[in-house]
């Protein structure tokens, strides 16, 4: 059944159709909440949020983008919330501990594995939100610039400026890990 006919049931009261919108449509929110919150239990209430303010507001999806943009957009617009909540009350990027975060198993290639991605996800943290949320998108989530553009309503150049800004800036965050080579 596509996200279109899920939708409709939905509207009509059809519990099972929209539980199978979150079954599809959950783990791309749940990284785009991760990228830019980190995984902390902010990032999971963030994520619930984004389909209880979907099922609110069923009747205002009117179809012109895909609901993973809609859903995108959600979530992205509740974390950058989330993002300002954190700076009045004086926190920054925090996470679980690495052992939380990834259930990979421990062998010496995944090890290096996750800590790269610890390391990475720091970084991304360190970012302004603004920076933070193209990252997210663009690289994370797999969105092309015209989408990343609209997700945030920002012109095609500011999503690519901010992106290069963003690269520089992540570049400088990695480069005592990594050196200039990666």
């Amino acid at each position: 059944m596509t996200d279109a006919k899920l939708v409709s049931a939905a509207r009509q009261g059809d519990q099972e159709a929209f539980k199978e919108l979150v079954k599809r449509h959950e783990p791309r929110v749940a990284a785009t909440v991760i990228g830019m919150l980190g995984n902390c239990a902010e990032a999971e209430d963030v994520g619930q949020e984004t389909f209880i303010r979907l099922y609110k507001n069923m009747e205002k999806f009117r179809g012109e983008s895909s609901l993973a943009t809609y859903l995108t957009r959600i979530a992205i617009n509740l974390s950058l919330n989330e993002l300002k909540r954190r700076r009045r009350r004086g926190l920054l990027f925090y996470q679980k501990s690495p052992e939380e975060i990834y259930e990979l198993p421990d062998t010496k290639a995944n090890g290096q594995k996750n800590e790269d991605k610890e390391i990475v996800q720091r970084a991304i943290g360190k970012l302004e939100s603004k920076f933070r949320a193209v990252v997210v998108l663009r690289l994370i989530d797999g969105y092309s610039a015209e989408e990343t553009a609209k997700i945030l309503h920002v012109p095609l150049g500011t999503v690519l400026s901010r992106l290069s800004r963003a690269q520089k800036k992540l570049k400088e965050l990695l480069i005592p890990y990594y050196g200039d080579e990666r």
